[in-house]
């Protein structure tokens, strides 16, 4: 693997990610039963934005610092805000590092409340152990996410969210390798709810894998959000990207139409042809 988020953590798909994540896990801690959080590409963690790899791409000046600029927000948005800007900010009164999943994912557990982080790079799984050291709540396994879904469900308890959210580094061969994973994950934990974020660059690229979502057997529902910046033609950049969520919140479509025109208008910027949508794939 060449990916490495450390130059990305900030931008507009985490922005995008994120606030949706924050949402499903509310949605859980809405009842007082316990629940699990599965993440099954995890990373470090938490990201420095002063550190060479985000001043190289300056990509979060596009995502995070836009929404923290921002003077009116909708709740979610102004929400995740706070959360966010809960990690400290530097000297210059900028913010300093960036959250990653597994760090906002603890946030929002209860004492009742369990997580399992799989992260396969052996530099970014001992960061996230590091991060996580001494909470007996969280469990870390350095192994391929795809193979621990199909080991490590169902976990207890049995209520519960998964995320996953792959480098994608080859769009086309990822979606396949969802499929396979989903497929054992569904059979053996019916009931969780699957949050699997995706890139758009090539539309063509992601419409068999939504054909997929919408022909699943069972009592499934599946809805999914888009954000896109950009025309959805080119390979050559990221132009947006989306969530596609199995057995979602009741109403949780209504949740997203709270939040999403506003983020889509302020990471649109200067730039026309921003757009965003929100589609039942099975219902």
């Amino acid at each position: 693997m060449n990916y490495h988020h450390a130059f990305h953590a900030g931008n507009f798909a985490d922005v995008f990610k994120h606030v949706i994540l924050l949402g499903l896990l509310d949605a859980l801690r809405a009842k007082p039963a316990p629940f699990c959080y599965v993440d099954s590409h995890a990373g470090r963690g938490s990201y420095d934005l002063g550190g060479d790899a985000a001043q190289r791409t300056g990509e979060y000046l596009g995502g995070i610092d836009r929404v923290l600029r921002a003077e009116r927000l909708p709740p979610a948005l102004a929400d995740y805000a706070a959360r966010i800007l809960a990690y400290g900010m530097d000297a210059d009164g900028r913010l300093a590092r960036y959250p990653g999943s597994p760090l906002l994912a603890r946030e929002c557990l209860r004492a009742q409340d369990r997580a399992i982080l799989c992260e396969l790079q052996a530099e970014e799984a001992a960061a996230l152990r590091a991060l996580m050291h001494g909470d007996a709540r969280i469990v870390v396994h350095e192994r391929d996410g795809y193979a621990a879904l199909k080991a490590l469900l169902p976990p207890t308890p049995r209520r519960g969210l998964v995320l996953i959210d792959p480098p994608f580094e080859a769009q086309g061969g990822e979606f396949t390798a969802i499929e396979q994973a989903l497929t054992p994950a569904l059979a053996r934990w019916p009931n969780a709810i699957y949050a699997i974020w995706y890139p758009i660059k090539l539309r063509e690229t992601i419409v068999p894998f939504q054909r997929w979502l919408g022909a699943l057997t069972g009592a499934a529902d599946v809805v999914q959000a888009e954000l896109l910046l950009h025309p959805d033609n080119s390979p050559l950049r990221l132009n947006g990207c989306g969530m596609a969520i199995i057995n979602p919140p009741w109403q949780f479509d209504q949740a997203l139409a709270q939040w999403l025109p506003s983020l889509t208008t302020l990471l649109a910027g200067d730039a026309g042809g921003a757009r965003h949508r929100i589609e039942w794939l099975k219902r």
